[in-house]
């Protein structure tokens, strides 16, 4: 059976390390893995728009010598007349892998259940897998071993970039703590998974609804857009609801003096983050961003080699 990156958790402490070491060596020598030669084929579906995740995993299919196959659920029977389940078995007779950008994680579940091609969530409306690994490898880079440091996610909670945190940095034996109001809070599912995950690796997890609180002398703040799609309608509200989690010269002022700044991107500028933050000089949003292209060719490479 394949294995699969559906969510943060499905990787152990030690493959995610194993990960994040292999993202590293292939960021230093970009084109000495060709695990895709021949070329192979890789299937990219999409069902939201996307710069970074088109972008990244375009290049980095053709970084490894295979194909990228991009398709549009728009253009395809995926969604309509066809179940993922039935499109899996139709693709993996012909590509290496499948990576899906979608809303539903029912939906990478389906596609991912009996498969015998490595599925990769390229974000779906509860997790951002791929997202963490870049920021876990951006936080190595600038600041070494990831065990004991802490991390304040601020902003929607429930998102799927709050959830993944949770998630990952717990598996990485980080503190993550969530910065949220009570209604946006991160499902209390996945925060049990990450308490448990923690307790394994020496991490901690902590949901808070005082943004000062969540902050205080982490070594890493991070925040993402309060209107992701699919909730446009509830704009005006979220605004209001998430306004005091605004990431603020005022706010990065409670971490630690040296804490750097993430943001998957793309940014609404005066919303969730304040340009002087995302523009300044503890902002390390551009290493993040390319990073995505290093840790998403180490996911491929590793889950092509547990395919044997």
């Amino acid at each position: 059976m394949a294995r699969h990156l559906l969510r943060d958790d499905d990787l152990s402490p030690a493959e995610q390390a194993e990960i994040l070491d292999l993202a590293l060596e292939v960021k230093q020598d970009r084109f000495a893995n060709t695990p895709l030669a021949g070329p192979q084929t890789v299937a990219v579906i999409f069902d939201k728009s996307s710069t970074r995740t088109r972008v990244s995993f375009a290049v980095g299919i053709a970084d490894l010598g295979g194909s990228p196959l991009i398709i549009s659920t728009a253009s395809s029977q995926l969604g309509g007349k066809e179940t993922a389940g039935d499109t899996a078995r139709v693709l993996e007779r012909q590509v290496a892998a499948i990576v899906w950008r979608t809303y539903a994680q029912k939906g990478l579940e389906e596609m991912a259940a009996g498969t015998t091609v490595p599925v990769i969530n390229a974000l779906s409306d509860e997790f951002h897998p791929c997202q963490l690994l870049a920021d876990l490898l951006t936080i190595r880079e600038h600041r070494g071993a990831l065990a004991g440091l802490t991390v304040a996610f601020v902003g929607d909670g429930s998102s799927n970039m709050g959830q993944s945190y949770l998630l990952a940095c717990a598996t990485a034996g980080m503190n993550v703590r969530i910065g949220s109001p009570i209604e946006y809070e991160p499902s209390q599912a996945v925060v049990d998974d990450a308490f448990a995950i923690a307790e394994q690796t020496g991490g901690s997890v902590a949901v808070l609804a005082d943004p000062i609180a969540a902050v205080g002398g982490a070594d890493i703040v991070v925040t993402d857009t309060w209107v992701s799609m699919g909730f446009e309608d509830e704009k005006a509200a979220r605004i209001t609801a998430l306004s005091p989690y605004k990431v603020t010269p005022e706010l990065m002022a409670h971490a630690a003096a040296d804490a750097l700044f993430l943001h998957c991107l793309p940014a609404d500028r005066g919303y969730e983050v304040d340009a002087a933050v995302i523009d300044g000089p503890q902002s390390v949003i551009w290493d993040e961003a390319e990073n995505r292209l290093h840790a998403q060719k180490a996911l491929l490479i590793w889950l092509l080699r547990q395919q044997g």
